[in-house]
């Protein structure tokens, strides 16, 4: 009788050994193997009298290039982040903090998928009264949707094809499991190997499908890292839970760009989308206030607007404290170095603080004027006039580099009634002003040139 071999999985990476580290040697993570029981595989039987089934292989010219119909969401926000649509035969890895409106998401679009296509929801969390509860409040009465409270993956994969449904799913991956594997539900193998049993139904019936992951303490999604490589697209819902406001972003996208981001609000019938964001994050906005300072950012082809706030104040202790929330830290280090540097600000003996209102996170470089800007207005206490925007990027030696999507950033400026514009001088000559004839443009080649306009 053969033995139940005994191994070792990561469960950030997939890594396998036949004892227990500390580290993993593959991705580096602490503490993360865990013992799992695998039977052996069974021989498989070889017989010459086995019927051969014979691959199709096509050349290139032989396979149709026609680019099928996308499946409209009803959700302009989450379409945009899709590229367009639902592909037919996608898997879709929708993941988030708890309580940040995966499942209410997911639930939601079934009213209007309802409308053309037979949706089947297997939930492994909820039962169907609790899931009908949530669908009552959301407003979702279709009858073309199909509840199912399952765990065992090869029951999900008998339903699918016994209903043949146009769209499946799975709230969450995690929960379900294989029967013929010993390990619990969402440890490494169970998730990678359900996952790869759903992507063969999805590519063998060309049913999209979509997967809802949880994430770990440390906001990842939970699981082996090669379940992101194996899915079609990952969307992540960022923002607190506690607050009203959600981003959607494109994490990996086969069909479409991984930089466009959504924005919904969460309200009491669902998460309602927000077609003006700039709009949004500038609403409440202080008048007359040092410190801030409204940045124009690129998410995908969409050009935001985000309120910067800067607090300087002496310190407490021996070391000043540097904190940023929506911007890189690293970043804010290196700007206060060219400020103390290049400019003759001190900030050796004062704490810095950096807030991006709103929830928004600011990834670019072009958002670095506008963290300066609000830096030495807040420490000069000069208020920046409020049709001031500012974008550029920051190089050591205090210059002031061009940026991209130059025009999209001044004219999103504009519509939204800002009248100044600080920019790279380097980018003057790429901006038209033909339709905004009161727009005001400085160009600026150094740090210290853009902060002398502070105040004026």
């Amino acid at each position: 009788m053969a033995k139940t071999k005994t191994v070792y999985i990561c469960r950030s990476c997939g890594y396998e050994t036949a004892k227990w580290y500390g580290k993993c040697p593959e991705c580096g993570e602490w503490n993360t193997f865990e013992e799992q029981f695998r039977q052996p595989a069974k021989a498989v039987p070889t017989s010459s009298s086995a019927p051969f089934v014979p691959v199709q292989v096509n050349t290139l010219d032989q396979i149709s290039s026609e680019e099928r119909q996308r499946i409209s969401t009803g959700l302009g926000e989450l379409d945009r982040v899709l590229g367009g649509g639902i592909v037919p035969g996608s898997v879709i890895l929708l993941s988030g903090d708890p309580g940040i409106g995966k499942s209410t998401i997911l639930l939601q679009i079934c009213q209007y998928l309802g409308q053309s296509q037979k949706v089947l929801y297997v939930s492994g969390e909820e039962s169907g009264r609790q899931i009908k509860l949530r669908a009552s409040r959301l407003g979702v009465v279709t009858s073309n949707l199909f509840l199912a409270a399952l765990t065992d993956i090869e029951q999900v994969v008998h339903t699918v094809h016994q209903m043949k449904p146009d769209i499946v799913m799975i709230d969450s991956i995690q929960t379900m499991n294989r029967s013929d594997i010993s390990s619990s539900s969402g440890s490494v193998t169970q998730v990678r190997e359900c996952t790869q049993q759903m992507i063969g139904v999805a590519k063998g019936l060309d049913i999209p499908v979509f997967l809802v992951g949880h994430v770990n303490k440390d906001g990842a999604i939970a699981g082996p890292k090669v379940l992101e490589h194996m899915v079609d697209a990952v969307l992540y819902f960022e923002g607190e839970r506690h607050q009203s406001y959600r981003i959607l972003r494109a994490v990996k996208n086969r069909y479409g760009s991984t930089n466009e981001i959504g924005v919904f609000e969460m309200t009491e019938t669902g998460l309602v989308e927000v077609e003006n964001p700039s709009l949004m994050l500038l609403s409440g906005r202080p008048q007359n206030v040092s410190g801030t300072c409204i940045s124009c950012v690129m998410e995908g082809s969409r050009p935001i607007l985000a309120e910067v706030q800067a607090l300087v104040s002496k310190t407490a202790f021996g070391t000043p404290r540097r904190m940023s929330t929506g911007f890189d830290f690293n970043r804010t280090a290196l700007l206060l170095a060219v400020l103390e540097k290049r400019c003759g600000y001190f900030f050796g003996a004062l704490d810095a603080y950096i807030n991006v209102v709103g929830g928004l996170r600011l990834d670019e470089p072009a958002a670095d004027l506008p963290v300066a800007l609000a830096l030495v207005s807040n420490l000069t206490d000069r208020v920046l006039s409020d049709r001031f925007v500012a974008m550029g990027e920051i190089g050591l030696a205090g210059e002031i580099r061009s940026i991209s999507h130059i025009q999209a950033r001044v004219n999103e400026a504009y519509r939204l009634g800002f009248k100044t514009c600080i920019v790279p001088s380097h980018n003057l000559a790429q901006i038209k002003t033909v339709d905004m004839p009161d727009l005001e443009l400085i160009g600026v080649r150094t740090i210290s040139e853009a902060c002398k306009l502070i105040g004026r």
